[in-house]
């Protein structure tokens, strides 16, 4: 007879491996130059980012919401494929490395800045610290720097 203890609960959360690292999937280290960025980190780059929109675009557009929103989405569909990084990630020293396929990087940029616009995707991640943006468009935010 199956017991209580032999299943589980939610509460111990998904099974996972001791032995597995971040990044190992992709080949990259597990700290350091090349290691995939933490969420705290990330998040960092993301209220840079806003704040310079927002003040980008009110100094274009004046004190408009929508403004804002598109100043974020221009700035990442733009330096994402030229510099492989936008202001926040450069200032915290992050850049985005692809993992997956041959797209261009004008398509992933357009993927994961149109997913980043939903809020949706950025409640899932990985195992390998990938968000759900970052994993649909076959992409990792790793840090550039030490």
């Amino acid at each position: 007879m199956i017991e209580r203890k032999d299943l589980g609960t939610w509460l111990e959360g998904a099974p996972t491996d001791p032995d597995y690292r971040p990044g190992s999937r992709y080949g990259v280290p597990a700290d350091g130059p090349g290691s995939p960025a933490r969420l705290g980190i990330r998040f960092t780059s993301w209220i840079i980012d806003a704040l310079v929109s927002a003040g980008g675009a009110y100094l274009a557009f004046g004190p408009t919401n929508w403004g804002s929103t598109a100043v974020f989405l221009a700035i990442n569909l733009l330096m994402l494929p030229l510099f492989g990084a936008t202001i926040g990630q450069f200032f915290c020293g992050l850049r985005l490395m692809p993992v997956s396929g041959r797209s261009p990087m004008v398509l992933r940029a357009l993927i994961r800045t149109l997913l980043m616009a939903l809020l949706i995707p950025l409640v899932i991640q990985g195992r390998d610290r990938q968000l759900g943006h970052d994993m649909a468009a076959g992409v990792l935010v790793i840090r550039a720097t030490s």
